[in-house]
């Protein structure tokens, strides 16, 4: 895939973090929203990433789909400000977080939903696998196995949370939930599918389907430190409190 190395209009800045706490980029996440709604002319932004084994809610959630105690266990869980029920990220799940200004494309949360979907399904289409949308649910599934969630947040038409695609991920966390609280349809992950295959060889697909989807251009960060769009200061995302 090509990546360009200057900023046109419809430019998207690209992160591929790796594994990242779930907290540093709940905060990058919260940060990058806020200076957009201040500054709505600023860049986009795509966070690719990993994140260590978290359970996190929407805003709604119902607890009853959780199996274990929250307040009497050692699992990392999350209640944060995205729609949908609970979910389990862990490496091996490759997560994308769109920072997007919807006036830029639509103002339209079903349309913006439902392109989050497509580029997933194209991801799998690339290694000849048919991704699939169920109707009255958000996600992707492959053969009747949900293997993509999706919650978002959008603040002034500024996007934040995304999509949690199961590449290769050790399915039993999975286990202490009933992901997304869809009792009747099973979870799964690429590896099913595709032995071997890693986030690693998956992530230039991804990037490449969602430049492709939001029809945008992609400006590819070359080290692992966040580059502010409006000036040349450097901010370590590593630096954890």
């Amino acid at each position: 895939m090509t990546y360009s190395t200057h900023f046109p209009k419809s430019s998207c800045l690209l992160y591929n973090f790796g594994l990242m706490s779930y907290e540093t980029a709940h905060q990058w996440q919260r940060l990058l929203v806020a200076e957009r709604v201040h500054n709505p002319e600023l860049n986009d932004v795509l966070m690719l990433l990993e994140h260590p084994p978290v359970y996190t809610l929407g805003t709604g959630a119902n607890p009853k789909f959780i199996k274990f105690n929250i307040d009497k266990s050692d699992y990392d869980v999350h209640r944060v400000e995205r729609g949908g029920e609970v979910t389990y990220h862990c490496p091996g799940q490759l997560i994308g977080y769109p920072i997007l200004n919807l006036r830029r494309y639509r103002q339209d949360l079903h349309w913006y939903l439902h392109q989050l979907e497509e580029v997933l399904i194209r991801v799998l289409a690339h290694y000849d696998l048919k991704g699939e949308r169920i109707s009255g649910f958000t996600g992707v599934w492959l053969e009747g196995y949900k293997v993509a969630a999706i919650g978002i947040k959008v603040s002034k038409w500024i996007t934040m949370h995304g999509f949690a695609l199961n590449v290769c991920p050790d399915m039993t966390g999975f286990e202490k939930i009933i992901p997304c609280g869809i009792i009747d349809k099973p979870v799964s992950s690429l590896a099913a599918w595709i032995p071997d295959i890693t986030c690693n060889q998956i992530t230039d697909s991804v990037s490449q389907c969602f430049a492709e989807v939001f029809d945008i251009t992609l400006v590819k960060s070359n080290d692992m430190k966040f580059i502010h769009p409006t000036c040349n200061s450097h901010k370590n995302l590593y630096n954890e409190e």
